[in-house]
Order: C-alpha cells, then sequence, then structure tokens
C-alpha cells in the first residue's frame, strides 16, 4: 500500500505544533498502525530525522495506551477497536491519513502525538478502589452477586482508560470513563463502604482537572474502543444525587 501521511509534529508543550506530511510505499495491509508508525520512524532515524513520538505498550488492546485521532476519529475508524488492534486495510491504498493526539483541555499535549492523560490516574487515586481489608481470598460463592449486577460489573469494568471517550466528547468530559468506574464497584459488595464517598471524591478531582460536563451527546461510547455503555453516566449521576441531596455521604 502506498500512503499518505499526515503527522501532528509538536516538539513540546509550549510549541505551537503542526501537520507535517509523510509519503509510505510497500506498507503490508496486514500489519497495525502502530507498525505503520513503526516503519515510518524506522525511516525517519536512518535519515537522520527525529522519530514520531506516541504512546504505546501492550500492543493487545487491553492497556489503552495507544491514543491516537485517526482522520477525526479517536482509535480509527473500525468500532469497538483500540489503535493497536487497527490493520491497514482498513484504508484504501493511495489514502491520506490524518493523525493527531488527543484533544481535551485536560489531555495537555506532551510531544507529537503524546499527551498528559494523569488527569485519569488522578481520578482513581481520589477513589477509585477499594480500601476495605478482605483478609485472604474468600471462597468464590461466600458473598453472592446477582446475575444482572455481575454481568452489569464486569461490562462496566472492561474500561481501559485510554481517554477516547474524552478526546471525542465536544466538552471534553471524562463521564464515561468515570461512570465505568462507579458502576463496576458501586455493583460489588466490596464496594460499599465507601460507595458515596468514592462518587463525590471522584467527581471533585473530575472537575478540578479541567474537564468538562457531560450534556449526553453519545459521542463518548461511539469513540469507546470497549463499547461501555452510556447508561453507566446515569448511574454516576443518580449516585452523586443519592450521596450529596440524598444525604447519604458521610
Amino acid at each position: 500500500m502506498k500512503l499518505t501521511l499526515r503527522i501532528w509534529r509538536q516538539k513540546g508543550p509550549q510549541d505551537e505544533g503542526r501537520m507535517v506530511e509523510y509519503e509510505l510505499d510497500d506498507i503490508s495491509p496486514d500489519a497495525s498502525f502502530l507498525e505503520m508508525l513503526d516503519v515510518l520512524n524506522e525511516r525517519l532515524i536512518v535519515e537522520g530525522e527525529e522519530p514520531v513520538a506516541f504512546d504505546h505498550d501492550c500492543r493487545e488492546g487491553i492497556c489503552g495506551m495507544c491514543s491516537l485521532v485517526i482522520n477525526g476519529t479517536p482509535h480509527g475508524p473500525e468500532r469497538n477497536t483500540t489503535t493497536c488492534q487497527l490493520h491497514m486495510r482498513k484504508f484504501k491504498d493511495g489514502e491520506v491519513i490524518d493523525v493527531e493526539p488527543w484533544r481535551a483541555r485536560a489531555f495537555p499535549v506532551v510531544k507529537d502525538l503524546v499527551v498528559d492523560r494523569s488527569p485519569l490516574d488522578r481520578m482513581i487515586q481520589s477513589g477509585g478502589y477499594i480500601t476495605a481489608p478482605t483478609g485472604t481470598a474468600p471462597e468464590a460463592h461466600s458473598v453472592p452477586v446477582p446475575k444482572p449486577d455481575a454481568d452489569r460489573a464486569f461490562e462496566a469494568a472492561e474500561c481501559i482508560g485510554c481517554g477516547a471517550c474524552v478526546a471525542a466528547c465536544p466538552n471534553g468530559s471524562a463521564a464515561l470513563f468515570l461512570g465505568a468506574k462507579i458502576t463496576h464497584l458501586g455493583l460489588m459488595p466490596q464496594g460499599q463502604p465507601e460507595r458515596w464517598d468514592r462518587v463525590v471524591s471522584m467527581l471533585e478531582t473530575h472537575d478540578e482537572a479541567g474537564f468538562g460536563g457531560c450534556t449526553n451527546t453519545g459521542e463518548c461510547t461511539v469513540a469507546c474502543p470497549k463499547g461501555i455503555p452510556l447508561d453507566v453516566i446515569s448511574t454516576l449521576n443518580r449516585d452523586f444525587l443519592k450521596a450529596t441531596v440524598g444525604g447519604k455521604k458521610k
């Protein structure tokens, strides 16, 4: 395949940045999108140029590091697929492909296609975990969980924290990410002791980080590579109201 890449290049957070065009030949249709970028970087290094900086880790669709906006869509044109699992056969020979970083106030660009997504980590640190001591692992069936609750908790737990929902949202909101964490932990018996404190502290951290408010446009769930449903945001809102207006938060 022959491709024309227009890639966002930015030396650092204070640099204005610009789109730079590159021509690539002989790209295998079976290569992943990141493998295609590896080919470009190998050529740039040989030519004495600075390689394109981009995030990656597992390359198995699990870690959520491959945060790229491809032709205006987070993670690219294929639904429920991370960038690292996107293959070049999804593009046409001779196509022009724009590659940009996540665009959100809460995700400042570090370099080229790399953004600072530490605000997601700070939300987790503020309450997105369970601190209740449980001792050794209990017997699997000693704490009954209704099947619908277990299924929904597993569905929400599939969130990999990539931030595609933020990049897709016109308001730059992380409500889908936050809703997934609140839904997952709020349905489990182990998550009940801190349930109401958790939702308040995580929402406060969300707002402090500069994420926008949710207006339920639904772009987040369309861009989510794991198909997290939009209604986890309803769970988030309901828990927050119960914690504050309902007086459940201690």
